[in-house]
């Protein structure tokens, strides 16, 4: 068995009616690539509420990673999202690929209403913005598939010693925004730099900055 700490970093399969999702065309060029001594495994979860979960859960038991980081598409948002908490809550606008829709339903029953992210989410942003990255913090991953793989990594992380999850969410890629009049987007190359710049400051920065990044609305 492995001794080098492992890292799962999740992205999603196309959803929506799209031909490719960003957050898995991100994802699966860091796979075996070593960073701070860690070794990231990458896993493509079905944007589908029960086999995303039930993925995720072996995932887990298997390689018992250190640091969980789910990514995600969020088309609409301009800048890497890194969320600062997910809720106990599935209400979706849309079926999954798999044709479920569950509305006001908890992601685990019984289970705390959230969590906030274990993740230094302030270092990782002041260091995506040095690199000149767009990137905000996040207070809302929504209520669809997302939301429920960022919440499901955080409740396994909290049951776990030494273990810390969060999540990001990344625009649309510029394939997807050119039909779509005004939407904003982010390069490839773009999306893995913040990816590779989240995972090494949360591998080196034990406790977060105290850094105003709040939001009025």
């Amino acid at each position: 068995m492995s001794t080098v700490p492992r890292i799962l970093l999740t992205g999603f399969d196309p959803f929506g009616g799209e031909s490719i999702n960003p957050s898995w065309e991100a994802v699966r060029t860091l796979h075996g690539k070593r960073i701070g001594g860690h070794r990231v495994v990458a896993l493509q979860l079905p944007t589908e509420f029960a086999s995303s979960l039930r993925m995720l859960k072996a995932a887990v038991r298997e390689l018992t990673p250190v640091i969980l980081l789910g990514v995600g598409q969020a088309g609409g948002r301009s800048q890497l999202s890194i969320e600062r908490v997910a809720i106990n809550l599935q209400d979706a606008r849309i079926p999954d690929n798999a044709g479920a829709q569950p509305v006001d339903e908890p992601v685990i029953a019984g289970a705390p209403a959230a969590y906030f992210s274990t993740l230094p989410i302030k270092a990782m942003l002041a260091a995506m913005h040095a690199q000149g990255l767009p990137a905000e913090i996040s207070n809302s991953a929504g209520t669809y598939v997302c939301n429920q793989i960022a919440y499901a990594m955080l409740y396994l992380a909290a049951k776990r010693r030494g273990v810390r999850a969060g999540f990001i969410h990344i625009p649309y890629s510029p394939t997807q925004a050119a039909p779509r009049h005004g939407a904003a987007s982010m390069a490839l190359t773009d999306v893995v730099r913040g990816l590779e710049i989240a995972l090494r400051t949360a591998i080196t920065t034990p406790v977060d900055r105290k850094l105003g990044a709040g939001a009025l609305d």
